[in-house]
Formats: C-alpha cells, sequence, structure tokens
C-alpha cells in the first residue's frame, strides 16, 4: 500500500495550524502503519513524530520501517512521551495545534491544555484523515477483495446447515470460525444472525432460537483480512420460503431495490441520490415506513466511515470510494428482509467485492 505517500496528502489540509495531533489509532495506523492500541501522532509542515510506550518498541519500528511513512519515533512513558511532543511543538514554533474533535474526551483535552502544551491554542478539527481514507488506493481494494472473499466461501460452506435445528447464536459462531479458518483476523463486527419475528429487528443479536424451515433469516456479517473490512447481507431461510405472503412480497421489493441502488452507484452521483432511489422502490410497494435506516455506509479501516449513503447525505461518490448498498423492510412480529453488497465506485458504475448470489436459498 502507498502509506509513505499519506502524509503529505494530509500536510496539504493543514491550513488552519501548523501541526495536527492524531490520536485516533485507525487514522494513526492509516498514516504510518502503526497497528499498536497506544500511541499519539504529531504531524508538522515536514516531519512527523509517534510516541508510544515500551510494549511497541520493537514493533513500531518495525511497521514504520514497511510502511515507508517518514515518521520520527519516540519510545517512553506517559512523561516521557509528553516532553517528546513538547519538543515537536517547540521546534516547529507551532502555536496552533489541531487535535481529532470526535477522538478527544473532555479529560484528555483538559490534560492537554494543562500539562502537555501550556501556550499552545489547541482548536477542533474534523474529517482531515477521514477524508483521505474514504478514496481507497489498489494495495487497499486487495485487503478488502480479500475480505470479501473470505466471508462468500464462509457463508457457502455454512448455508446448508441452517436446516439443521441451529440456534441463530450458534449459526452465526460457525460462521465467525469458519472467516477465521479462511484467513480473517476477526469478523469486520458482531455477527448479526436474526430470523423469524427477530428478523424484523435490523441489529437484533443472536441467541437461543432455532432457526425453524420456512422462515426467512437475515444474516449480516463480514471479515476483517489485514485491518480491511468486508460487510454483506444475505436473506435467506432453511428447507422451504417463507408461508407469509407479505414476507415473500417483501423479499422481492428488496431485492429490486437493492439492485437498483446498486445501478444507481457511480462517481458523481450524490450519495442521497442512491438512497433516494431504493426508497422509492420500497415506497412504491407499500413498505415507506418500513424502511428504517440509511441506504448505506462507506466501509475500509473501520465497518462504518465515509461516506455517507443516507438521505440527508452531502456526500458525492468518487472514483476509489467503498461503500454498501443495503436496504431493507422490517414487519414487527412477522420478520424482515435486508440485502447488502460491498461496492467500489467507479467512473462509470461499481464493482461489486461481495459476490455471494442474492438469490434467497
Amino acid at each position: 500500500m502507498a502509506v509513505s505517500s499519506r502524509l503529505g496528502a494530509l500536510r496539504s489540509q493543514l491550513q488552519e495550524f501548523s501541526v495536527l495531533l492524531v490520536s485516533s489509532l485507525t487514522n494513526i495506523r492509516y498514516l504510518s502503519g502503526f497497528t499498536g492500541s497506544a500511541g499519539l501522532l504529531a504531524v508538522g509542515p515536514d516531519k512527523a513524530l509517534l510516541v508510544t510506550d515500551g510494549r511497541y518498541e520493537t514493533q513500531a519500528a518495525e511497521q514504520l520501517t514497511a510502511s515507508g511513512a517518514p515518521v520520527e519515533l519516540e519510545v517512553a512513558g506517559v512523561a516521557g512521551q509528553r516532553q517528546a511532543l513538547a519538543r515537536f511543538v517547540d521546534d516547529l514554533g507551532c502555536r496552533r495545534m489541531g487535535l481529532e474533535a470526535g477522538n478527544v474526551t473532555w479529560a484528555r483535552l483538559k490534560a492537554f491544555q494543562e500539562e502537555w502544551f501550556p501556550g499552545v491554542e489547541l482548536v477542533p478539527s474534523e474529517g482531515c484523515v477521514e477524508a483521505l481514507r474514504a478514496r481507497k488506493d489498489p494495495g487497499e481494494l486487495d485487503r478488502m477483495g480479500e475480505a470479501a472473499r473470505i466471508a462468500d466461501a464462509a457463508l457457502a460452506k455454512l448455508l446448508p446447515r441452517l436446516g439443521e435445528g441451529l440456534s441463530e447464536a450458534s449459526f452465526g459462531r460457525l460462521l465467525d470460525f469458519e472467516m477465521r479458518e479462511l484467513g480473517a483476523s476477526e469478523p469486520s463486527f458482531e455477527t448479526i444472525v436474526a430470523s423469524g419475528p427477530n428478523a424484523a429487528k435490523p441489529h437484533h443479536r443472536p441467541g437461543g432460537r432455532t432457526i425453524e424451515a420456512g422462515e426467512a433469516v437475515v444474516v449480516d456479517f463480514g471479515a476483517r483480512f489485514d485491518g480491511y473490512c468486508s460487510d454483506m447481507t444475505r436473506t435467506v431461510w432453511a428447507s422451504k420460503p417463507p408461508a407469509d405472503a407479505e414476507m415473500r412480497r417483501a423479499i422481492s421489493v428488496v431485492a429490486q431495490a437493492q439492485s437498483a441502488g446498486v445501478e444507481a452507484v457511480r462517481a458523481g452521483v450524490c450519495a442521497a441520490d442512491v438512497d433516494r432511489v431504493c426508497r422509492d422502490v420500497i415506497a412504491d410497494a407499500g413498505f415507506a415506513e418500513r424502511f428504517v435506516h440509511s441506504t448505506g455506509h462507506g466501509v475500509g479501516l473501520d465497518i462504518h466511515e465515509a461516506p455517507s449513503v443516507a438521505a440527508a447525505s452531502g456526500d458525492t461518490l468518487e472514483a476509489g470510494h467503498v461503500v454498501t448498498v443495503e436496504p431493507g423492510v422490517y414487519i414487527p412480529g412477522v420478520g424482515g428482509v435486508r440485502i447488502e453488497d460491498t461496492v467500489v465506485v467507479t467512473e462509470d458504475g461499481c464493482r461489486p467485492l461481495t459476490l455471494s448470489p442474492k438469490e434467497s436459498i
């Protein structure tokens, strides 16, 4: 991956302050390659400094070397890290520093103001690194493609077991295990397996309910490979299609809406328009009030990141964005349907990463 060029791209955005203190571990990983659980990255006009503790002395040095990111490293306790960052700021003559507003607690802000950087004006910054992360480079797309391939293979292997009388939780555990066996480091998020009436809850947590023949089962899951996520939902059933006529119609409508949404994705399209396309299909079928969430979201190092594919989104899709398209219909007391793919935005459309059949099984 082209990690070494990312700091330069970030610096072009540092106009309101001379140093950005990156505290999000995901953003630190993106900019430097460091994957530890503790650290801060200060990015100035022509140099950068990563501070972390002794647990990561060897790991940090190896990862910075491997990534090629031009980052200095200081390994020390909290006091030593504070001193190293203070020197970094003083050497640059920094009087105005940006903090990642969404990742700094009130207590940490107070400590930064009073102990770490007294005399430096600390200002909130939002979305500087996240804007860069939204467009994936070829190395990132390769990793996300592998994460999707793992998820596809795991589902294909386990679908025949839906008819064995497993519980939701048991099927979810099997899916998680199989993804790890196929090379995933972990699931992208807590796997959702929602059967029968539970499928009417978009984020149902799988439990002991037995999956019965003739009911819809929403399976929403993903794999994480080398840090990058996939995300996919399929609505399936065991042994025979649902007996409920409204559920069968909902499955057909959601499939049409998801297909229309994927067809609408391309560079230059407003993300809100993709949401509208899906929502219109569902509304025309009389299920408008039963589509209760946005159509999608960006995927990458985080399972939810920019851009947003929602009615209120102001984002415009660009080539290299990776987003989900996942309309759904949820009928309380009866069941629910969701179909989701992760797709790469291209100049003339999109390329799906998740390839599992969408015909309900």
